[in-house]
């Protein structure tokens, strides 16, 4: 009990002035979101993380609903462990900014929680979700085997275990994250699927940025075959 309060307490008294966290050492920061924004589409990261660009759509303005009672900062007492919500986060060692949803503690059991509105997100949640458990870990020397990702669709959340495996998949995106936003290049368009669910599609226009590749193509298989 006592080692959970002084826990606790340690993250509580992060959760006030600058919620950016502290000053990194890498440059640039890279925020935890990006990783998100990268694994989804790297144009997509570019434009929010590089040009500032962004803009809604019924997916965004679904997942901040869902998201009103986890950015009140509210933390509570629940079935016997302390549940902190929006604890900014940083890592000096990583070069990364940006806050968990929620910090279960319960003894010397530091947990954090992600909160997603629709579905399983595969690959992009895990890597976000190992990403705040590398802040901790730092932030609070402690070792964290696991957390959790609450999904609204089903209504249930799932163990994702921090294995090897995945934390060096998550120094893997921020290092490409961190190269892309020093080049100031904005990659090409997909022009796939995707772009269809983004909120960026019409800052982005895929068809047009694309338009060069599909040219060049035409180009190489037909008039110089």
């Amino acid at each position: 009990m006592a080692q959970r309060a002084v826990r606790a307490k340690e993250l509580c008294g992060l959760d006030t002035g600058n919620r950016s966290g502290a000053p990194v050492t890498p440059d640039p920061v890279i925020q935890i979101s990006a990783i998100e924004h990268f694994v989804y589409c790297p144009r997509q990261c570019a434009l929010i993380h590089c040009d500032g660009v962004w803009s809604d759509n019924a997916h965004i303005v679904r997942g901040s609903r869902a998201h009103r009672r986890v950015d009140s900062g509210e933390h509570r007492q629940e079935r016997g462990k302390q549940v902190l919500r929006a604890i900014p986060l940083w890592s000096e060692g990583l070069g990364l900014s940006g806050r968990a949803d929620a910090v279960e503690v319960a003894g010397d059991a530091i947990r954090p929680v992600e909160y997603k509105a629709g579905v399983r997100h595969g690959a992009a949640a895990d890597l976000q979700l190992c990403a705040q458990a590398l802040c901790l870990e730092e932030m609070l020397d402690v070792e964290i085997p696991h957390g959790y990702v609450w999904y609204g669709g089903p209504r249930r959340r799932m163990q994702v275990d921090f294995t090897e495996e995945l934390r060096g998949d998550v120094r893997e995106v921020i290092d490409a994250i961190r190269a892309q936003l020093l080049t100031f290049e904005l990659p090409e368009a997909p022009n796939d699927a995707r772009c269809k669910e983004c909120q960026l599609l019409h800052h982005c226009l895929p068809e047009l940025s694309s338009a060069p590749r599909r040219v060049n193509r035409y180009m190489e298989n037909v008039v110089f075959r």
